[in-house]
């Protein structure tokens, strides 16, 4: 039963995905860097991150499924601990003597294979564990917990590379394993936890996983905004780095990136204390518009001081919109088939990224070799472009009457 007193619960398990962010932080930005240094391409970046995201797209959704079928938290300890594996593997490679490109695809790809059990998992956790108002407020901190790779990683890795090399991060970010893993067993032991046992068969577990998102045109609709929102950020994100590179070092990125998720801290922090009450369909709207004219200014001038400004104010917009997304859906959907249908909400979702990853590193790398200007400014043509196409494709929310008919029927049921 979902009391007040489960919320010290989701603070521990919190607790231990913040931890678990910051320890990814720092392998995502020390490989990032020595893949940039070795290659000079933004595609090989590009590469290493969609290896590393495609596992965890394509097994969101039986993941999704197991995650109605068996004991959540017990498949994020499985998930969590296991993906330590493919850091392993990176750590034992750089220690023989440097890691390639192509064992730094594989271990990434490892990882990802076991981290795709823990989103379903935990996005389901916590709908297990607080009441509906609590709702928002659990958003903000995931957001928070997110940006933690942005806000503390990057700074303590780009410090940590002036005294060692990308191996520290790695054992670093092995330990953070262990951590993470021994807060979800703590939690697991307080809650009863699904018999495994299954009564009806996968494919119809994911059918109707599909059914309920169906049922529901103004889910749907967000699902499929949410897959072109993740396409234009998906490239911000993957070029944001090879941008700044190309004109200032690893401490410097990792100090402008730091400033910029200072933006998400600031509203992470926000949504987490006072939640979001009212009005979410215009807020999502809204904080997309502003995050695209952000991506335009991050992306203007080879000036770190304006890209931290600019980046600071897309990372404050961010939270927002992801809150209302979260809200919208989760507020639509039976609490018996959260598992089933985050799998297939992260799936069709983020099938942007995949796009964005695949395509955003090869036309970064082709607009500065025709301009003649080189990697980073191709990048930030690819950055604009998208910035652009984001502003556009908010108005399209709040042009969708099933959409806003979400949160009207949430407030009826008020």
């Amino acid at each position: 039963m979902k009391t007040k007193s489960n919320f010290p619960k989701y603070l521990l398990l919190w607790t231990g995905e913040l931890i678990s962010s910051i320890g990814g932080g720092l392998t995502s930005f020390g490989l990032g860097v020595y893949i940039f240094q070795m290659t000079g391409s933004a595609a090989s970046m590009a590469l290493v991150t969609l290896l590393g995201f495609l596992p965890t797209l394509l097994l969101s959704v039986p993941a999704g499924v197991l995650a109605d079928r068996y004991d959540r938290r017990l498949l994020m300890m499985v998930g969590d601990g296991c993906s330590a594996l493919g850091v392993v593997f990176i750590l034992i490679c750089m220690i023989r003597g440097g890691a390639s490109l192509i064992q730094i695809c594989i271990g990434v790809s490892v990882s990802a294979v076991f981290s795709a059990l823990l989103e379903p998992s935990f996005r389901a956790t916590i709908t297990d564990l607080l009441t509906e108002d609590k709702y928002s407020k659990a958003s903000g901190l995931v957001s928070l917990a997110g940006s933690a790779r942005y806000l503390f990683s990057p700074v303590i890795a780009g410090f940590l590379l002036t005294v060692s090399d990308v191996s520290l991060l790695l054992v670093i970010d092995i330990c953070t394993f262990i951590l993470t893993v021994i807060s979800a067993a703590v939690v697991r032991r307080g809650i009863a936890g699904k018999e495994a046992g299954a009564k009806e068969a996968f494919l119809q577990s994911l059918k109707e996983g599909w059914n309920i998102l169906n049922a529901k045109k103004g889910i749907l609709k967000l699902v499929l905004i949410s897959s072109a929102i993740t396409l234009f950020m998906g490239a911000f994100q993957i070029l944001a780095e090879p941008l700044i590179l190309s004109f200032a070092d690893a401490r410097t990125l990792g100090i402008a990136e730091t400033v910029c998720a200072c933006g998400m801290l600031a509203s992470g922090i926000v949504l987490g204390v006072k939640g979001i009450k009212k009005n979410y369909v215009g807020i999502l709207s809204l904080s997309l518009a502003l995050s695209g004219v952000f991506m335009l200014g991050f992306g203007l001038v080879e000036n770190i001081f304006i890209i931290c400004i600019f980046g600071f104010l897309f990372f404050a917009a961010l939270p927002f919109a992801n809150n209302c997304l979260d809200y919208l859906m989760r507020t639509n959907i039976p609490a018996e088939a959260q598992g089933r249908a985050w799998g297939l909400i992260g799936f069709l979702s983020q099938l942007g990224y995949v796009a964005a990853y695949a395509v955003s590193g090869a036309a970064a790398d082709a607009i500065g070799k025709v301009s003649g200007r080189g990697v980073g400014r191709g990048a930030a043509g690819v950055v604009l472009i998208s910035g652009i196409c984001l502003a556009v494709v908010s108005a399209s929310i709040l042009l969708s009457h099933s959409i806003r008919e979400l949160e009207k029927k949430e407030l009826q049921g008020e």
